[in-house]
This record gives structure tokens, C-alpha cells and sequence, in this order.
């Protein structure tokens, strides 16, 4: 992906979104995203989730020195090697179904949801919290940072159609036949629910997520954007009743 189609934006203080066009099985636009976020120590925390071209690279060295790489889930793994061949000293953490997957590039991981012990620290648990979904069958971590009051997460919550994400593209980056999916409507609902394969465990990281005092929501498909206070409730509540 080159540097032309990816959006670079400020979020937050301290807190970048890199945006650009991805499509899921080459047919359905969901965008990708990865987001930085830089510590209050100066170091820089980096969720890997789209190609590391010129544009990123940039930014990230602007932000300052990459400490931490995390994949947010199973499935976000295709970039997280280059990022890693990129920053060989910052440490890579991701789930373990991710560390499986990527065996065959001899990549060192420094961490691994649901192999290491629960409430294991990792380092940069002081500005980014995080919440590790067992029950999820994509094994998603959804991560908190109390700084600017924002949730970050890969595929808990999807806020389709992905217009940031396509706007330097020639598609409208709309969804065939539904156009929209965001976590107030029902398919969304029905959809996470039925990729909670432990129905009591996601119950639990729900709660967990929900009582943190976000006030936004970076998604990595679909639009990201400050919410209202009202919202940031009803967005709670509707992740609650999964």
C-alpha cells in the first residue's frame, strides 16, 4: 500500500491513526488502520495493523523512538514482520493464535495473550491499559488509553462504511447492499455475539472494557471519531448486552 492512500491523522494528543484502503476477501471494503501512541516516557507504543510505507515510517520516527509493537488479535497479523524487521528492538506482543500463524518468519515475540499468565505486564501498562478477550473467537486484546480517553480495538466493533479509510481512493469505501454496520445496530450485535465462542468470558472483558472512561473509539474498519458523552453510554450499553 503506498504512501498516497494512507490518511495520517491526529486523534488525540499524542495518539496518530494511519488509515488506508483494505478490502476482506477482496470484496468487502472494511479499511485498515493502525494507530501510535506516544508515552508519556517518550517512547512509542504502536498497534500494527496496515503496511509500514514511507508516510508511516516517518511519522512513527517523528513521534519517537518505537518501543512497543502489539497485532491486536488474530487475525491483524500480515504487517506486524515488517514492523518488527523495521524496529528490532522494540518488543512484539501479540495472542498466541497470532504467534502461531507467524512461525514461518522466525519473528521473536516477547509476549503472547493467553500463553502468558494472566495479568501479565508487558511494560507500557501505565499509560495503555489492556483487556485480553479469551472468549472472542478472533482473540481480540481491546486496549485503553486513559490519557485521552480512548478505547482502541480491531475487530470488537466495527463503524462501517469506512470513509476515512478510502477517501484517497476511488471508492466510496460503502459496504455492498447493507452500507452500514456500527455497534447501536442489530447485524452488528447478532454478529458479535456469534463470535463469542465463551459466552461467560466475554461477558467479563465486556464489563472490563465498559468501565473504562473512554470518550472515543478507535476501530480499526470503519470511521474513527470522538463520541459524545450520551454515546460513549449507549456504545456501552449495547456492548454490555452481548
Amino acid at each position: 500500500m503506498s504512501s498516497s492512500s494512507t490518511v495520517i491523522r491526529e486523534v488525540a494528543k499524542d495518539v496518530w491513526t494511519f488509515s488506508c484502503p483494505f478490502s476482506r476477501f477482496n470484496l468487502i471494503p472494511v479499511g485498515g488502520r493502525s494507530t501510535a501512541i506516544k508515552m508519556t516516557n517518550g517512547d512509542v507504543w504502536v498497534l500494527a495493523s496496515t503496511p509500514l510505507n514511507d508516510a508511516t515510517k516517518s511519522k512513527l520516527d517523528e513521534m519517537g523512538p518505537v518501543k512497543y509493537i502489539v497485532g491486536a488479535d488474530a487475525v491483524h497479523t500480515l504487517y506486524v514482520g515488517e514492523f518488527k524487521k523495521a524496529y528490532p528492538r522494540a518488543k512484539l506482543i501479540a495472542p498466541e493464535e497470532a504467534v502461531k500463524k507467524k512461525h514461518n518468519e522466525s519473528l521473536m515475540f516477547d509476549g503472547a495473550w493467553g500463553a502468558d499468565p494472566v495479568g501479565t505486564q508487558y511494560g507500557f501498562e501505565s499509560d495503555i491499559k489492556h483487556c485480553y478477550f479469551s472468549g472472542f473467537q478472533n482473540k481480540d486484546v481491546a486496549f485503553f488509553h486513559p490519557a485521552s480517553k480512548t478505547l482502541v480495538e480491531a475487530d470488537l466493533l466495527f463503524n462501517l462504511p469506512c470513509n476515512e479509510q478510502y477517501s484517497k481512493s476511488s471508492s466510496s469505501g460503502k459496504v455492498p447492499f447493507f452500507g452500514t454496520l456500527n455497534p447501536y445496530m442489530w447485524m452488528h450485535k447478532r454478529f458479535a455475539w456469534t463470535l463469542g465462542t465463551d459466552k461467560e468470558a466475554m461477558k467479563r472483558d465486556v464489563k472490563t472494557v465498559a468501565g473504562w472512561d473512554f470518550e472515543q473509539i478507535i476501530p480499526c474498519h470503519g470511521v474513527s471519531r470522538p463520541i459524545h458523552l450520551s454515546s460513549a453510554h449507549g456504545v456501552k450499553q449495547s456492548v454490555m448486552r452481548r
